[in-house]
């Protein structure tokens, strides 16, 4: 389900109009979290530590409101759940794209999660039977200890999904650190909201499940 925004009422109407012509107006950071205390939490609980953490991310997304924002007919509208489209790697080197949905249950969101991997390691299709924009775009580079990181994208089609890139996890002083890449379109998203998200990702990586 999603709503329109009200641009007459929100603070950031004028950024949005101005930054929507943009040629390019995606931004992006690269920032290191720390899966120190989220690897220990995996490990005890016997689950994937990708999918621990992308779990975790996507309900940073779904906490801060921002990042369920789209542009769609010109319009802003605000969806109330947004979900994973994952690149999920196969044993032939290939890729495929897939939709996991959100659950604020874990048990229930890693069900999806193993059962949607499957299909599409079990498969050659690139992209999953479900799409829209009440997602966010996920990858992994777990080879790359990246520094920064760009996206092949299609300046003729209208996109203004979020896009997360996890990159490979260093030990460091004792501490297990990950890169992480976040894009986001600046009509619809500044730096305090993109650093909101950091500090909520980071928290919810060290509570636990």
């Amino acid at each position: 389900m999603k709503h329109l925004l009200d641009l007459d009422k929100w603070p950031r109407k004028q950024h949005f109009e101005f930054f929507k012509q943009f040629e390019e107006p995606f931004y992006g950071v690269t920032v290191n979290v720390d899966l120190t205390l989220a690897y220990e939490h995996a490990k005890s609980a016997g689950i994937s530590l990708f999918i621990y953490y992308l779990y975790q991310a996507l309900g940073a997304a779904n906490m801060v409101t921002p990042f369920r924002y789209r542009i769609e007919n010109d319009e802003v509208v605000v969806y109330d759940e947004v979900h994973a489209s994952a690149t999920i790697n196969r044993p032939d080197s290939t890729f495929g794209f897939s939709h996991i949905d959100y659950h604020p249950s874990f048990e229930r969101f890693l069900e999806g999660a193993e059962l949607e991997i499957g299909r599409v390691q079990s498969t050659t299709e690139l992209f999953p039977p479900r799409g829209g924009n009440d997602v966010l775009h996920f990858s992994a580079l777990p080879w790359i200890n990246f520094t920064s990181l760009s996206h092949a994208r299609s300046f003729s089609r209208n996109d203004s999904v979020p896009k997360v890139s996890f990159g490979r996890i260093t030990d460091i002083d004792g501490q297990k650190i990950m890169a992480v890449s976040i894009h986001v379109h600046h009509a619809l998203m500044d730096g305090l909201h993109v650093g909101q998200y950091i500090q909520v990702y980071q928290d919810l990586l060290n509570g636990g499940l």
